[in-house]
């Protein structure tokens, strides 16, 4: 059996397949035309954030399982798969703990301007001390937009680390693990210092962070995403910033084209190039989940984090 390795992933998660007799077969590029070639003669495969298209996965002849390295699914075409008889999974929580610091990470650096320190340092440049204003988080209060593995990590380390009051927003969870929830977006938004978005990329999620939740937001709240570049209105957020309703902002995730447009003209905006769970940790963890939901699926067995059932469709 043959699994093609989408996108570079951890040593220990191709030694996990080999030992099982699963031979990674390592892609050279993720773009669709080079997958859908190299798919052929493919039980499965794992894949990043590159994911996996429509074409790629119709252009398969014995695949059975597309596994994701990772939470986020939108980039895999789970209707084609599921027209296919293809299970699509995930590895939710893996990296958990690393979305978590980095998002901690951001919010400090936000609040205290590093990113802007550190260029004005290096340019010779004086005064920034003088012109900026800078602020601490310990006591004030958080949202916390999506309560999974890395919103509830965060919830746990700013109240732990900076004794933080942290609201949440999340619909779909019951269990805040003792955190009070917000009983609104608008709500919460209003009340908090620092925002931090965890939640997927949704229908209903699309550009949750836009004008109207911006209209509302605290007065210089500071703004974090790990989660998903789709969450937020870019030009609504420069705009934002630009006011001051705003006052900064961490991103690990935004469109391609972020860095050099509006958002690039504030040096309020810290980008990352999708750091998350890039922790040498977490990329073991990660492959490692991935290997073992392949070696399940090709078992006969279903994986614990399916995300689709091509048996309905097939039916």
């Amino acid at each position: 059996m043959r699994c093609l390795i989408v996108q570079p992933v951890h040593a220990d998660g191709l030694d996990l397949l080999r030992q099982a007799g699963v031979e990674p077969v390592l892609c050279p590029k993720p773009d669709t035309e080079t997958v859908a070639r190299m798919i052929v003669g493919c039980d499965a495969a794992i894949t990043r954030d590159a994911g996996l298209s429509g074409a790629a996965i119709e252009a398969s002849d014995c695949l059975r399982v597309i596994v994701v390295h990772g939470a986020g699914h939108d980039a895999v075409d789970k209707d084609a798969a599921s027209r296919k008889g293809v299970l699509v999974c995930n590895t939710p929580g893996a990296n958990a703990r690393s979305v978590s610091e980095l998002a901690l990470a951001l919010a400090l650096a936000a609040a205290r301007r590093i990113s802007a320190a550190d260029r004005s340092e290096r340019a010779g440049l004086h005064g920034l001390r003088e012109r900026e204003t800078f602020s601490e988080l310990s006591g004030k209060t958080a949202l916390i937009i999506g309560f999974g593995a890395t919103g509830a990590g965060l919830a746990h380390m700013l109240k732990a680390a900076l004794n933080m009051r942290v609201l949440v927003y999340s619909p779909r969870i019951s269990d805040l693990q003792g955190f009070e929830r917000a009983g609104s977006l608008g709500a919460g938004l209003s009340r908090a210092d620092l925002v931090s978005l965890h939640t997927p990329l949704r229908p209903e999620t699309r550009h949750l962070i836009g004008e109207e939740a911006l209209s509302v937001v605290k007065h210089g709240a500071i703004l974090v995403n790990t989660a998903r570049a789709g969450l937020v209105d870019e030009a609504a957020l420069a705009a934002a910033i630009e006011v001051g309703r705003i006052s900064a902002a961490g991103l690990d995730v935004y469109s391609d084209d972020a860095p050099r447009g509006p958002l690039a003209a504030s040096d309020r905006v810290i980008f990352t190039p999708h750091l998350g769970g890039a922790t040498e940790e977490a990329l073991r963890r990660v492959a490692v989940g991935s290997a073992r939901n392949v070696l399940t699926a090709l078992s006969g067995e279903r994986p614990a984090t399916a995300l689709n059932n091509p048996a309905e469709i097939a039916a």
